[in-house]
Formats: structure tokens, sequence, C-alpha cells
């Protein structure tokens, strides 16, 4: 593990009802990422799920994090890709990238059950899968191959175009278009097939707090063997440059009197059930203890040790003020022995 960010899934109350408003959900998000900036996180990262009280269309609130801050990377984990429009989502992409210098890690993946039934619909987009698999597919590889730059239609006739600008019939690609952006893209892999799938495609892995298999291994160790996967997969696809991996787990460090009386109850065991019917699948526990034995513990985890990334959940209900003492105690206390290379070292 050489980088660390947080992980906040934006929850917030339904209109008419009582909590934190989607307002605040948004607004601390930005000043988390701006105070986490400060002390060398390196990535600030937001779930997006639809009809529900949490973050949506995050490009608004990646921009808005990427202007408040200099050195953190900002990115999803992950974008339904059933919901979106490929291309417009490419023409987001590639301009986020090119505002935020390349401090880019866009999530991405099928996505996982949400409240509505075959919710995409509303959206205007069908599938024939149940789970919309045959449609997240396809907008997948229609929005990596316009983010990479290849043409999506092709120039009207000179009569018909305004402005003149091209030569009729000539392949027109999306624009801005941002260079490396495609590289900068992660699936969200929840299987050992979908992470050598990712590797085929392509891009990076992201791996979450939970895993759709399960023979009695731990997290971890299951995890490890889909990084395995993944990276033998990338080798015999033969790309050209080094992919990124990520992890995330739930981690509460216990520092002082305070983070004991915040955190010192929410230790809890990995658990095997089921989010999708028929789907087993392994949890992950949740950490809150001290620091050696974090240290202990996430030294011993396979897949934190073969990943590059690991990402922290944090409640951001909360409100910043906790999920800071979250991020500061394992930055101060933990991370380091793990070997951690904060964002702002060269600065």
């Amino acid at each position: 593990m050489k980088k660390f960010g947080f992980l906040s899934f934006g929850h917030h109350a339904p209109p008419g009802r009582q909590g934190m408003t989607a307002r605040e959900a948004l607004q601390d998000t930005v000043e988390l990422a701006r105070q986490a900036d400060a002390i060398g996180v390196n990535g600030a990262y937001v779930r997006v799920h639809h009809f529900a009280p949490q973050f949506a269309s995050p490009i608004a609130l990646l921009g808005a994090m990427a202007s408040a801050t200099k050195h953190i990377e900002v990115g999803t984990g992950v974008v339904d890709m059933r919901y979106t429009n490929p291309l417009q989502l490419a023409e987001d992409v590639a301009a986020l990238d090119l505002l935020s210098d390349g401090r880019l890690a866009f999530g991405v993946s099928r996505g996982s059950p949400e409240p509505a039934d075959r919710g995409w619909r509303a959206f205007g987009y069908e599938s024939e899968a149940a789970n919309g698999s045959d449609l997240a597919r396809a907008h997948f590889q229609r929005f990596i191959s316009a983010l990479r730059g290849d043409p999506m239609a092709l120039a009207a006739s000179l009569e018909e175009q305004y402005p003149q600008m091209y030569p009729p019939a000539s392949p027109l690609s999306v624009m801005p278009h941002s260079e490396d952006a495609a590289r900068r893209v992660w699936w969200g892999a929840g299987t050992f097939a979908s992470a050598e799938q990712a590797a085929r495609d392509g891009v990076n892995l992201m791996s979450s707090t939970l895993i759709s298999e399960a023979d009695g291994r731990s997290l971890g160790e299951l995890q490890a063997e889909q990084i395995q996967h993944y990276r033998k997969a990338w080798a015999a696809a033969g790309h050209d440059w080094e992919p990124r991996v990520s992890v995330s787990r739930s981690i509460f460090p216990i520092v002082d009197e305070d983070t004991e009386r915040l955190f010192g109850l929410l230790d809890t065991e990995e658990q095997i059930g089921q989010i999708e019917r028929g789907v087993y699948t392994t949890f992950g526990k949740t950490y809150a203890a001290e620091a050696d034995q974090l240290i202990e513990e996430l030294g011993n985890d396979p897949a934190i040790q073969a990943a590059d990334t690991l990402m922290l959940t944090v409640p951001n209900q909360a409100g910043v003020d906790v999920c800071m003492q979250i991020l500061r105690g394992f930055a101060e206390h933990v991370a380091p022995a793990l070997g951690w290379e904060p964002a702002n070292a060269a600065s």
C-alpha cells in the first residue's frame, strides 16, 4: 500500500425528513477533501447510487473537490454504467481530467442492486438481462472507446454543417479529449471473472469491502486471488503500461479517549451473505482498534499488501470533524508503517 484515501457514500436525509441535507453532504465532502489534502491523503472518492438519498451525479462534486485541492486525486467508487450516457460521460470525464491536471481516478462498474425496479429505464435505457449487465457492458465499451478518442460519428455534408469544419463523412471523436484519461478509469470488480475482464479491457482494478465469492477464506485472501487473476490477465493482454489496484476497508483508528468513545464499539467480524439472490458474498469486517493492532492486522491482509491504494470508507453523516479524526489517526499512527507515501510529500 502506497496510497490511501477516503470513500464516501454521501448519505443524507430524504426530502422532508430530519437529518443531514443533500446540500450539507455535498459541501461537507468538498471540505473533507480540502482538509484531507492538507495532511497528504492521496484520494477523495465518492460512491454513486440512484433513487436513493446518496450521491448520484458525481461530476459537479468532483470538479468542486478538484478546485478546492492541490494534490489529492478525486474519483468515484463507482459509477453505475447502466444509468449513464456513455458519450456524455466521456466528455465530462475528459473535461474533469483536464481541469484537475490528471488528478482523477474514475471508477465504473455494472452497478449493484438499487431501490428502483430497473431504474435505468427511467433514464431512457433498456436491457435484456434482468440485472442490466448487458446494458452496462455496452455503455462501458462505448464510454471507454470514446474516452480513448475513437470516432463516434461522421461529419455531415458541407451544406448541413455549422460551422463548416470537416470534410463530409470524416470520422469525428467527442471533445474535449484528454490523452491519458482512459488510463485513469477503474473497473469496480466484484468477482474473479470481472477482474479478468477489467484486465482485458485495459483499465485499473477497484475492489470493495466485499466480494461475490465465498469459500470460507477471508476477504483479504479472496481479494488477493482476485488481484492475481487480474494481473495474470493483464500480462496476457499485453498492455504497455502498469495499472493500479485498490481495495476498500472500514477502519477506525483508536488513538485517544475521544476516538475510543466514538469508535470503541464498532469492531465487527467478516460475514457471508447475499446482496443479489443466489450469489453468496464475503463481507469485510469493521476494524476499530489501537494503532499497533491495526498495523498488525492490515499488514497481514494479503489484498492490502497486493494493492497500491487503500480506500477508507467514512461515515459522512458524522460530519467533517469525525471523518478527519479517522483520516488523521490513520495518517499519523497507521499508514506510515504500511508503506504510505503522502500525496504532498514533494511539495
